[in-house]
């Protein structure tokens, strides 16, 4: 079970965390942020340590307090589908505890990750009790939607990886100016190329072919895990 891979973290509460942000589900009331600190439990899971798994009973929702989270998708065939990387004040588990369905993607830890961990039904009787936590959870699962769609139409409407791999960049230049709202031409890269492939439907070489070419053409320039958008308008063209 996913439980295994999870130690405690430590004894200090949502109450006194420094580090929540507006767009985060736990920005709450006091009353209702009290409620969740009291009915959910700190935990870590180490780099590569399955938050759950895809397939499993909905036994839990995570909020992710630190690090990332990546969610994924396999066929009977084996090829796997990146479906995105959650962040910080992201929930997972949301749309399958809701539904009362086996969760729909495997949640694995990219680097040592901090989740609030609730026992289902402690989770959904927080969010029927609480307004302000139902409103998240429905901000929450639209952002789940979103993901959906997006990555339905990259891969169905851009034909060739090049216009695959723009259509992402684009998407998570936007993504990571959500709180703005607006374009960030600097994105923090949480992705490696191997994820890079399996989120458009290519292979490891592919993707950092198509990556050198756009850096070749001053498109983009990457240093480190910082990737830059030289050229917006390129990649529109691209996309």
């Amino acid at each position: 079970m996913a439980d295994r891979c999870l130690d405690a973290m430590h004894n200090d509460g949502c109450l006194t965390c420094k580090e929540r942000h507006a767009d985060w589900f736990c920005n709450l009331s006091p009353a209702a942020l009290a409620e969740f600190d009291a009915i959910g439990m700190h935990m870590m899971v180490p780099p590569g340590g399955n938050v759950f798994f895809e397939g499993q009973p909905p036994r839990g929702v995570y909020v992710l307090c630190a690090g990332h989270v990546k969610l994924s998708a396999s066929s009977k065939e084996g090829k796997t589908l990146v479906i995105r990387i959650a962040k910080p004040g992201d929930v997972l588990g949301l749309s399958a505890a809701i539904a009362g369905t086996a969760y729909e993607t495997a949640a694995q830890a990219i680097e040592s990750v901090e989740v609030k961990s609730f026992q289902r039904q402690d989770f959904l009787r927080f969010i029927e009790r609480h307004i302000d936590g139902s409103l998240h959870a429905a901000k929450m699962l639209n952002r789940e939607y979103r993901d959906a769609l997006g990555n339905a139409t990259r891969l169905a409407l851009s034909s060739s990886i090049a216009g695959r791999m723009a259509r992402l960049l684009l998407g998570m230049a936007w993504e990571q100016g959500e709180a703005m709202p607006r374009f960030v031409p600097r994105i923090a890269m949480s992705y490696t190329h191997e994820d890079l492939a399996a989120m458009l439907g290519t292979t490891r070489e592919t993707v950092t072919r198509v990556l050198n070419e756009m850096k070749r053409k001053e498109i983009i320039a990457i240093k480190g895990t910082w990737l830059t958008i030289l050229r917006k308008d390129a990649l529109d063209l691209l996309a």
